[in-house]
């Protein structure tokens, strides 16, 4: 399967033209965004609008929108697939998305994310005797290349013990900019950071 990956665009039209003339181009069988596609909202229907071209588009929320606004565009657009807190399956794979986030663990926020993410992730039902697991998030996994940063480790320990336990095949994240085109293991998982620029992901 052929999987593009973006993460991060933060409402910038410009390089979702830019994407969507790489998509036209690879034609994935699916098409990922691991949050923050919009800044704080703005022009959010604009860009979906964009990505309904009959893919898949499967979407979890940054920090930079609501679940409720995903939500919503998601029945107003039939290729715009919600998954945070659900799953997707196509063909023999098994999408499941987590979307928001803190930013590090000084904050108090980071914390309370935390908790949530603990929460949520306990609450998705996980496949794995059928499927090839692949998770997206938009808070990096912790202790890995990707959530690196001022030489602290800034991710998610929830979304850690969950690649640990279940092995998804795949997850794909974003939120630290610093680290976009970064990938990483944990133990057989492959981490990928696409950034707002995209990436095509075989797997």
């Amino acid at each position: 399967m052929r999987i593009f990956a973006f993460t991060d665009l933060h409402s910038d039209i410009r390089i979702a033209d830019k994407l969507l003339a790489k998509i036209k181009k690879e034609k994935p069988d699916v098409i990922v965004c691991a949050g923050d596609i919009s800044d704080f909202g703005s022009g959010m229907r604009i860009l979906l609008k964009k990505f309904n071209t009959g893919i898949p588009f499967l979407i979890v929320p940054g920090n930079h929108e609501t679940p409720e606004e995903i939500k919503v565009y998601s029945k107003e657009f039939k290729s715009i697939k919600d998954i945070h807190l659900k799953s997707f399956v196509f063909g023999n794979y098994f999408f499941l998305g987590c979307g928001g986030g803190g930013f590090t663990e000084h904050h108090a926020e980071f914390e309370q994310s935390e908790e949530k993410f603990a929460s949520a992730l306990k609450k998705l039902k996980i496949q794995n005797h059928k499927y090839k697991i692949i998770l997206v998030t938009h808070q990096p996994p912790y202790k890995t290349k990707l959530d690196k940063i001022y030489g602290e480790y800034s991710g998610s320990k929830s979304i850690r013990k969950f690649i640990e336990k279940y092995n998804p095949a795949l997850c794909i994240s974003g939120h630290i900019h610093e680290n976009e085109g970064k990938s990483d293991k944990i133990g057989k998982t492959s981490i990928i950071n696409p950034g707002p620029q995209g990436k095509i992901i075989e797997i």
